[in-house]
C-alpha cells in the first residue's frame, strides 16, 4: 500500500441511488398479471401434493417445493388478515395517507397477500370482510387492484 492512502480517512457516505431496471416475470407471474391486465381476473396456482391455493400465483409450492400447474380463479373477496394503517406520506409508498396496509387473504386461497385499503378506515378490523377494486386503465401490475374496500356490516 502506497504511503499517502495510509495517511487518508476512511470515509463513507450515506445516500440513495435509483436504478431503474427491467426484467422478465416469468411464465406464472406473466399470466397472473396478464389476468390482473386484461380481465380484472385474481388467479391463484394449486399444489398438487398439498392441495393449497397459492396468490398470487407461484410456480412451485414453498411447503411441497413441487411444481404448481393448476391454475384456479378466485373471487376478489376475502378477509383482512392483518392491517396496520399509514398516517405519515413517503414516495415510495402507494397511496397517500390515510391508507392501510393489509394482509388479504381471498376467499378459496391458503394464503395471504399484501395489499391496500384506502377507504372506510375506520371499519378496518382483522376478520373484516373486503372487496377487490380493479382501476379502470390497468398495465399488469399487482396495483391494476387498485385497492381493497370493506364490504358488508362488521
Amino acid at each position: 500500500m502506497t504511503d499517502w492512502l495510509r495517511e487518508v480517512e476512511p470515509l463513507t457516505l450515506k445516500g440513495q441511488i435509483a436504478v431503474p431496471y427491467t426484467w422478465w416475470a416469468g411464465d406464472t407471474a406473466s399470466r397472473f398479471f396478464t389476468a390482473l391486465r386484461d380481465e380484472g381476473k385474481i388467479l391463484g396456482t394449486r399444489c398438487p401434493e398439498c392441495r393449497k391455493v397459492f396468490v398470487p400465483a407461484r410456480r412451485s409450492c414453498s411447503r411441497c417445493f413441487v411444481e404448481m400447474d393448476q391454475w384456479v380463479e378466485l373471487p376478489p373477496e376475502g378477509v383482512v388478515e392483518a392491517f396496520t394503517i399509514v398516517r405519515y406520506a413517503h414516495p415510495i409508498q402507494p397511496a397517500e395517507p390515510p391508507f392501510a396496509y393489509v394482509l388479504v387473504k381471498l376467499d378459496g386461497a391458503d394464503v395471504s397477500f399484501l395489499h391496500i385499503v384506502k377507504k372506510d378506515l375506520q371499519d378496518l378490523g382483522v376478520g373484516r370482510r373486503v372487496r377487490a377494486v380493479f382501476k379502470e386503465k390497468r398495465d399488469g401490475h399487482i396495483l391494476d387492484i387498485d385497492a381493497f374496500e370493506p364490504v358488508g356490516e362488521h
